[in-house]
Formats: C-alpha cells, sequence, structure tokens
C-alpha cells in the first residue's frame, strides 16, 4: 500500500506524490501498468475500482497473445524483480525445466487446475519431493500475482496439492560425536580438512565458507564476519558472488580457539599457496541490507584448491567427503551436514536456541531448532543428569 505525504496509508495501488497529485494503478489483463494522476485521494480511489471493474467483466479482455511465457517473463522481470537472486535464479530454473515445457505456450486464460497437476506429475518419477515443491511454489506464486493484477480472474491451482513427501527431519544426516571424531581423524589426511574443521567449529554455510575473505576476520576481537557467499554455477559455468541467505545471515560469529587457530594457519601459509589467473578477478554483488555495490576481490579467498590454484567448487567438497566416508567406515553425507553436526553439539553443550540462532543466521528460530537441532542418545543422557543434579533453593 501507498502512503500520503503525511504517512498514512492511502489504500492498495495509490500513493501521493511530492507535489501533491496522487497517482493510482494497477496492472491490466494484458500485463501492462495502467495508472493515472488526480487531485484528491476519493478521485484516485473512485477511479481505481471503476477500471478493475472494467478489466473484471470483460470490457478489457486478456490479450489472445499473453501467454504463460510471456507472463512469466514479466512477472520475473518487474514484479519479484526485487528479491533476492538465488530466489529468481530458483524460479527461473523451474519454470525452464519444469513448467515451460507443459505449459509455457498455452493462454494463461485457458490454464486449468488439470494443466498445473500435469506440470507435478511429470515430476513424480525423477525429481525429489523438494524440487517438485519448488515447481509447486513458482506456479502459485506467478498465478497468484496475476489474480491480483486482475491479468485472470481465478487461480488456476484451486484445488490442486502437493502430495509427494518431504524428505523427513530425521533423515537429514548429522555425525554422533564418535563418528565426528571419526571422521575428522580420516580427514586429517585431507587438504581439505581445515575447511571440514572450521565448518564444525562455526556452523558456516557452504557458500559462506568459499566466499570467506581476509577482511572478515578481525583477529583481535577473534571473530568472523559473514556478509557475501559465493558459488560456482555450473550450468553457466561462472563464479557468482551474492549477498548471504537471508538477511539474518549477516552475523559476527566469536570464534573457539581452534576456528581461530585453523584460519591462522592458513593466512600464514598464504603466500606460498598455487594461485591461477581466475583470482585476478573482482565479483560485484549487491548488499541486500542497503542495495549497495559490493565487491568480492578473489585473490583475497581464504581457501583456494591446493592443486588448481582457483576456489574449490561446491560440489567438489561434497565428492571430496564421500571418499573419506567410505575410508572411514561412515555413512556417506554432504557438506550441510556439517552444519547440522555444529547445531546439534551446540544444543548438547548447552547453548540457548535464540543464541544458536543467531550464529546459524537463521530468520526464524522454528528452522532452528524443527530443522536443525536434532535429538542424540548423549543429550537425552545429558538431560537426565541435569534433571538429578538440579537442587531447589531452600527458602
Amino acid at each position: 500500500m501507498g502512503k500520503n505525504l503525511k504517512g498514512k496509508e492511502c489504500g492498495k495501488g495509490i500513493c501521493q506524490r511530492k507535489d501533491g497529485l496522487y497517482f493510482a494503478r494497477f496492472y491490466g489483463r494484458d500485463g501492462k501498468r495502467q495508472g493515472k494522476y488526480f487531485e484528491t485521494l476519493p478521485e484516485a480511489k473512485n477511479w481505481l475500482a471503476d477500471a478493475k471493474y472494467e478489466t473484471r467483466h470483460n470490457r478489457v479482455v486478456t490479450s489472445s497473445d499473453m501467454t504463460v511465457d510471456k507472463w512469466f517473463a514479466f512477472w520475473i522481470d518487474n514484479i519479484v524483480c526485487d528479491l533476492a537472486p538465488n530466489t529468481k535464479r530458483n524460479y527461473r530454473e523451474r519454470y525452464k525445466r519444469n513448467i515451460q515445457p507443459v505449459i509455457g505456450a498455452m493462454n494463461i486464460g485457458d490454464v486449468k487446475p488439470m494443466h498445473c497437476k500435469a506440470v507435478l506429475n511429470r515430476m513424480e518419477s525423477g525429481y525429489a519431493g523438494s524440487t517438485i515443491r519448488q515447481a509447486y511454489i513458482t506456479m502459485g506464486t506467478f498465478f497468484k500475482s496475476a489474480v491480483m493484477n486482475d491479468v485472470i480472474t481465478k487461480h488456476p491451482m484451486d484445488g490442486v496439492r502437493f502430495t509427494k513427501p518431504l524428505r523427513a527431519v530425521n533423515d537429514i544426516k548429522y555425525l554422533t560425536v564418535e563418528e565426528q571424531e571419526r571422521f575428522l581423524e580420516v580427514a586429517k589426511r585431507s587438504h581439505n580438512y581445515r575447511q571440514y574443521a572450521l565448518l564444525l567449529e562455526t556452523g558456516l554455510r557452504t557458500a559462506e565458507l568459499i566466499g570467506l575473505t581476509w577482511d572478515s576476520i578481525d583477529w583481535k576481537k577473534h571473530t568472523l564476519t559473514v556478509n557475501k557467499s559465493l558459488e560456482y554455477r555450473h550450468s553457466e559455468g561462472y563464479w557468482r558472488a551474492g549477498p548471504p541467505k537471508t538477511k539474518k545471515s549477516y552475523r559476527t560469529i566469536p570464534l573457539t580457539n581452534k576456528a581461530y587457530s585453523i584460519l591462522k594457519s592458513c593466512y600464514d601459509e598464504r603466500k606460498s599457496r598455487k594461485e591461477s589467473e581466475l583470482l585476478s578477478q573482482v565479483l560485484e554483488y549487491t548488499d541486500s541490507r542497503t542495495g549497495e555495490r559490493r565487491y568480492l576481490v578473489m585473490r583475497d579467498l581464504v581457501f583456494i584448491n591446493w592443486r588448481t590454484g582457483e576456489p574449490a567448487k561446491n560440489s567438489s567438497y561434497d565428492t571430496h567427503l564421500y571418499k573419506l566416508c567410505d575410508e572411514g567406515g561412515i555413512k556417506r553425507f554432504c557438506m550441510h551436514a556439517l552444519r547440522h553436526t555444529y547445531a546439534t553439539r551446540a544444543i548438547e553443550r548447552g547453548i540457548q536456541p535464540k543464541v544458536l540462532q543467531q550464529l546459524l543466521g537463521h530468520a526464524s528460530i522454528k528452522t532452528t531448532m524443527d530443522r536443525y537441532v536434532h535429538v542424540t542418545s548423549e543429550s537425552l543422557v545429558n538431560a537426565v543428569r541435569q534433571f538429578e543434579s538440579y537442587t531447589p533453593e531452600k527458602h
């Protein structure tokens, strides 16, 4: 909703300019914005109501060439253009791979629930539940926007349900204390040992680890600041810098003594490491908190692949992890499991949930507790011991 010059709400689709005029606007069925200026707020409200009524009652009809493809392109570039880059990339990928082949060429007004369900049905056998859910959310979101902007009168996904279960919380891998010790012992022979060990000490996301630069470390205060990420886009073949996952992911983490030692050893060896021409790049990205441009200097990255002199790709960490798991007789897990393990150890050691939420950079404590903290046999034993040792104060 827009506001007037005094900061009061004018109503959906209406705002007041600095010169005092009121501007009313909405998106027509053809995806184009319609707007008009008025001297008073009642005039703006009346015009907006009349214009929307005319559109709904087919005095303005959906263009015969307004296909789903055209609406999605308009929606992604104009209506949700301020979303995080990762979110928009996921929308585009699901649309291109799964939605467009089924309904992309259809007139948006002709799409029915059966067509939307067909998109999901085609994914059943070849995709994980989480990926199908992404397609479900993508369709639901851009069709909802079409309804809100009077491009269509009814949501074509009404009655369509996503039924394939997501991976259960208990299926998300984390390491027991014994597995963690065994893994670290095997990993000591790996060139990635310090990266794996640092994740277990800080709970960083993989993209945050890869994008870590020297200026993010305060050696005097023993802290590490998370303010960017870096990942390799295999489908496009380039490195992409960006902000952390959410605004809550911007955080400063106090370093444990082990984490500090790991980073200090990397710093002391930085001049002797191999560096490729790729490190001469400076990548630009946008700070999601301020909208300002930021830059990631590749040569300042903390972790570089010892063999190639380039940053280690996201997938290569997982591939190497699998080999270490096989050597140690541990069931295979991915890099993200180390973040889950950190969260579980933190709770076992008495860290308060709200504190852990900030350390992990979660927007919601529900995510922290429901998805990341796992009840282990060790935590149950510790809870019982705490219960037994509690002595109420005498008054």
